[in-house]
């Protein structure tokens, strides 16, 4: 069992300093126990306006720090990171219920990752000259000014970090409001930035619910935001954020296709589209929950995953031989579920998993089986919405036409995979999948300076790359007449 610690209260931190809120304050809690480990206070909307003045304050003096003085603080907050990652790990879990291997390995150090790529990228960053009759000109790279992150509840640690890195690398100060649901990483995020040498009030969070939200959007002297999100969530971003005109990033739902040809290495494949559909109970908007299984191998390969699923063994996220962890609430369960049953009526089978799961000692949590959908087909709404929870929808094609356009009818547009060992096909298919992503014989690989991002209704902008970086700054054009 995860050790809790005492009832913690989560504050908005403002210039450094939390801040008491005259708001009701929400109840945090554990999914894997259901218990309460912390009180979170919604920010009002004096506290955002604050917040943002001291902001605006301490960015003018960063925007003016050389690029490699910037780096240096960046990086030093990167090798803290590293050494807190344990911590780091652990309240993640706390946050998510996710595993504790899975933070440890992958999501917090993805976070840590952001810091140091971003701090060198700011070190290479430069503009363009020209020379003309009489005249000169020349471009350069500026802050935006104050800029907000809104992140999801799947991956704190991560969103914290990969929206407020490149945005405090090209000089800009950030406020980030996590969701009410994960509040606990972003603290400790700011305290090692405090750390680092990051000046006070270049960092700052904001809790509340989507009412801070909007205020954020709607607020006058923010001049970017960037969500990670639902669909939903993004239509309200960008219409509240309409009438200031912020520059937005929006970083939204998936409904990915991993393509598994006959010509594939089997077993990779199999494995790959567990991980696909399992990894943080299948709360990954970029998961690949319609498997497409070519018709020569589906029934061996089905059976091979089924298989694999009913050996997995989910329960306490902090053990070590636990495989899947819990989902993040008790509603966000009932829905998943729901959508089991949706699948059902619809004609598809259950070939495993499709319960609710009482692991020992986390009899009060979260926790569903892995579930593997059959008989599944396009028009379905399994395979049509988001489910966001461990439900794979498998899915027969015939011929790779069948399943590239197959694969592209849908709304989103963030991930996909190809399971081949053909070379030419790998490219072929790649090159015609509708996708942000396309991942070739493995799947949600982000290494720092990959682009990660949608299209269509997955959203636009990217993040994790040098392209981000253009997200958080503007051109200024300089013409000088000799």
């Amino acid at each position: 069992m995860t050790t809790l610690n005492p009832m913690q209260i989560c504050q908005s931190l403002i210039g450094g300093k939390p801040v008491t809120s005259p708001l009701r304050a929400i109840d945090k809690i554990y999914p894997a126990t259901g218990e309460i480990v912390a009180k979170i206070e919604p920010a009002t909307q004096e506290m955002l306006d604050e917040a943002v003045a001291v902001a605006t304050f301490a960015q003018r003096s960063w925007a003016v720090y050389e690029p490699l003085a910037r780096a240096r603080i960046l990086h030093r907050a990167a090798a803290l990171m590293r050494e807190a990652n344990e911590e780091l790990a652990h309240l993640e879990v706390l946050d998510v219920g996710k595993l504790y291997t899975e933070a440890k390995t992958a999501d917090v150090p993805s976070g840590t990752d952001a810091f140091d790529f971003f701090a060198a990228a700011i070190t290479t960053q430069t503009g363009d000259f020209n020379k003309w009759d009489g005249a000169i000109s020349y471009t350069s790279r500026v802050p935006l000014g104050v800029c907000a992150g809104i992140g999801a509840w799947n991956y704190p640690m991560q969103i914290a970090c990969w929206k407020s890195a490149p945005a405090l690398a090209a000089g800009n100060a950030f406020i980030l409001k996590p969701s009410e649901m994960t509040p606990l990483v972003a603290h400790k995020v700011a305290d090692i930035l405090a750390d680092a040498g990051l000046p006070s009030g270049l960092f700052q969070i904001i809790h509340g619910t989507d009412e801070i939200g909007r205020a954020i959007c709607e607020h006058p002297s923010i001049a970017k935001i960037s969500l990670t999100g639902g669909v939903d969530t993004g239509k309200m971003i960008m219409s509240q954020s309409a009438n200031t005109l912020k520059k937005i990033t929006l970083e939204l739902g998936g409904k990915s296709a991993l393509l598994v040809f006959d010509d594939c290495n089997f077993d990779l494949a199999v494995q790959t589209a567990l991980d696909a559909n399992f990894y943080t109970a299948g709360e990954v908007c970029s998961n690949a929950t319609r498997v497409f299984v070519q018709r020569s191998i589906a029934d061996k390969f089905i059976a091979a995953m089924v298989k694999k699923a009913e050996n997995m063994v989910v329960g306490d996220p902090m053990a070590a031989d636990v495989q899947m962890g819990a989902l993040i609430s008790a509603a966000h369960l009932s829905k998943v579920l729901d959508y089991v049953q949706i699948g059902v009526a619809e004609g598809a089978k259950i070939a495993t998993g499709g319960i609710q799961i009482h692991p020992q000692g986390c009899e009060n949590g979260n926790f569903m089986a892995p579930t593997i959908m059959t008989n599944c087909h396009d028009t379905m709404r399994i395979t049509r919405e988001e489910i966001f929870g461990p439900v794979m929808s498998v899915l027969v094609f015939d011929d790779e036409q069948d399943a590239i356009d197959r694969a592209n009818s849908t709304e989103f547009g963030l991930g996909a995979g190809v399971m081949t060992t053909d070379l030419a096909r790998a490219h072929r298919v790649a090159d015609a999948l509708v996708s942000g992503n396309v991942w070739v014989n493995s799947f949600n690989i982000l290494p720092p300076g990959l682009p990660f991002g949608g299209t269509k209704k997955s959203g636009f902008g990217r993040e994790n790359s040098l392209y981000t970086m253009d997200a958080y700054s503007e051109v200024k054009s300089v013409h000088v007449t000799l």
